[in-house]
């Protein structure tokens, strides 16, 4: 009797849980407690609630002295805790920019829960475990800053919605208990008659306008991404650090445009990529870098640390902010690996799937605002490198060729800005023309001159 009535007892408490969601009707006497559990819907129940309900089923077992009741087949249910995954070497929180399920949604293995931005890229929460399931719970909104490791959501993988009710010893409808009768209201006594309100005051005179102030205009007002606020910080960060300088020069295409004109179709039909001028500007640093080394080079302390690899970083613009994935060992790739490469980071930074170990690292940067239409720019310096180079738009202009002849011919102006501190207006001045020489004359490559 007692272990009995301690059960209605947690029943009662599950109640208290769910009295909006699922019925239950408890009916009690000295003698025979009667306890009944009719589910509507399981799956609106959280996980805890649920379990609340089986401990309470599983201690009302059928008594000998002659427990009468309806019990419902309460299934065991297993619960998967969705997590923020790992974001990379030195990233340890993020904001939820998008929430892509909701409670009572069905999810599948790799399905994506929610995305979280960072400074850098933006990571998707997947449910990685084998199977299928419910979701019971999302524990996050879009604005919420989480931490790797912390708990998102909640998958059920044993839910199970009854079709019907089983129902087991049932020899009579069990009523739930009749409440209590409520006393009589005591009686009160008529209010006071209210006294006449004073009339209200009259308004202030309306303020004189102002002559000559505009109207007021309509702005709207957007909280800035974390990605966005990274890349403010780093510029910001870059410009009080470095002592930046930069340095121009201009390179006549004529000769980049014929050798593509020439082979693009080959080269498309060979290696499936097109063949386009950047890969023709990597190979340019990559030969400018090897001859001027301090412009590779970064500051540490009272050390210049020489780095005796070229890795180099493209600049690529996306809905949501400049990304700057990196070509690993540039100086070893050909043209082919060079426009393969770039194409798989491009379009993995379009996607929103790039990660914190494609961006890691770079030594040099390269930017192309020509795409845009840029004719010139100051790019700025890409932390903690020391130097970037600016890429811009080809224009026909006229040039005096040798021998005096004048002639319309296709030009880029290209930049370089430097970290003056490290490297001096000579090897600046001297790593430019390098690229101009070998872009205007991409047989170099060919015999290293």
């Amino acid at each position: 009797m007692r272990s009995i009535r301690g059960s209605a007892r947690l029943l009662r408490q599950a109640l208290v849980l769910t009295e909006k969601r699922a019925n239950v009707a408890v009916s009690e006497s000295l003698m025979y407690p009667a306890i009944a559990i009719v589910s509507r819907q399981w799956h609106d129940l959280s996980f805890y609630e649920y379990n609340l309900l089986h401990v309470a089923k599983q201690q009302l077992t059928p008594q000998p002295f002659g427990l009468r009741g309806l019990m419902t087949s309460i299934p065991a249910r297993d619960a998967i805790d969705v997590k923020v995954p790992a974001m990379g070497e030195s990233v340890s929180e993020g904001t939820i920019a998008a929430v892509l399920k909701k409670a009572g949604d069905p999810v599948k293995e790799d399905d994506i829960i929610a995305q979280i931005e960072t400074d850098k890229v933006t990571i998707d929460v997947r449910f990685t475990s084998k199977g299928t399931g419910t979701l019971t719970a999302m524990l996050v909104s879009p604005g919420d800053v989480v931490q790797v490791g912390q708990m998102v959501a909640k998958v059920d993988t044993g839910m199970v919605t009854p079709t019907a009710t089983e129902v087991m010893n049932r020899s009579e409808p069990v009523k739930p208990a009749e409440a209590a009768p409520q006393p009589k209201p005591a009686a009160v006594p008529p209010p006071a008659p209210a006294k006449q309100a004073a009339p209200p005051p009259p308004p202030p005179p309306a303020a004189p306008r102002v002559p000559g102030s505009p109207p007021a205009k309509p702005e709207r007002r957007v909280k800035m991404t974390r990605l966005r606020m990274r890349v403010a910080e780093r510029l910001k960060g870059a410009q009080n650090t470095y002592a930046m300088l930069t340095t121009f020069n201009e390179v006549d295409m004529t000769s980049l445009i014929e050798m593509r004109n020439s082979y693009k179709d080959a080269f498309l039909e060979k290696h499936g990529v097109k063949l386009g001028f950047m890969s023709a500007f990597v190979r340019a640093a990559a030969e400018a870098l090897k001859e001027v080394p301090a412009v590779n080079a970064v500051i540490d302390g009272d050390e210049i640390v020489y780095r005796d690899y070229v890795d180099i970083s493209i600049a690529v613009a996306t809905p949501k902010g400049l990304v700057v994935p990196v070509l690993r060992n540039a100086d070893s790739l050909s043209f082919a690996g060079i426009e393969k490469n770039l194409g798989a980071l491009g379009k993995k930074a379009r996607d929103g799937t790039i990660s914190i170990d494609d961006m890691a690292g770079g030594t040099f940067t390269i930017s192309n605002g020509g795409v845009y239409g840029s004719m010139m720019s100051n790019p700025i310096i890409n932390p903690p490198q020391s130097a970037i180079l600016g890429m811009h738009a080809i224009n026909q202009r006229a040039m005096v060729l040798p021998g005096g002849k004048i002639e319309a011919r296709p030009m880029m102006y290209i930049a370089l800005t430097y970290d003056h501190r490290l490297i001096d207006g000579r090897e600046a001045v001297t790593f430019l023309k390098k690229i101009k020489e070998v872009v205007e004359d991409p047989r170099r490559i060919l015999i290293d001159a």
